[in-house]
């Protein structure tokens, strides 16, 4: 089971881990990249998220088939945020379900780390003192 969603709305880890579970799965692996107060040892207020919706769907699904084949697991739930978010919220989530622990933890890994280097996603820190867009890839 796939389930991958760009939403400005608050994203439910409960929801995430139950689109996830199925009872021939004995791993679930989840990530949960929130909203820091602080970034270069500046205060942030809040961060803006924009992204190119299809093609980040897009790319967020080819992510996540590599995943299930690389890591021969089943579920993976992927949903990010976009709009303001303020210190504290959950950005992105990320749950992998399976059979075995490795492969769960080895594909959430794999799954957050190449979003941040591949997916057109971009967010602007605003912080006390101005402001800065950061790319979600280098």
């Amino acid at each position: 089971m796939i389930d991958i969603r760009i939403t400005e709305d608050i994203l439910n880890i409960t929801e995430c881990l139950s689109l996830a579970q199925d009872l021939s799965s004995g791993g679930i692996a989840t990530f949960i990249g929130t909203v820091r107060n602080i970034t270069q040892n500046k205060p942030v207020v809040r961060l803006e998220y924009e992204c190119y919706q299809s093609m980040a769907t897009k790319e967020i699904k080819k992510i996540v088939d590599q995943a299930i084949e690389m890591f021969s697991v089943r579920n993976i739930v992927v949903h990010h945020r976009t709009g303001i978010l303020f210190p504290g919220d959950a950005a992105v989530i990320i749950v992998v379900s399976d059979g075995h622990r490795d492969a769960v933890f080895d594909a959430c890994r794999y799954v957050i780390d190449t979003i941040k280097q591949t997916v057109p996603i971009w967010k602007k820190e605003i912080f006390e003192d101005g402001e800065e867009w950061v790319s979600a890839h280098p």
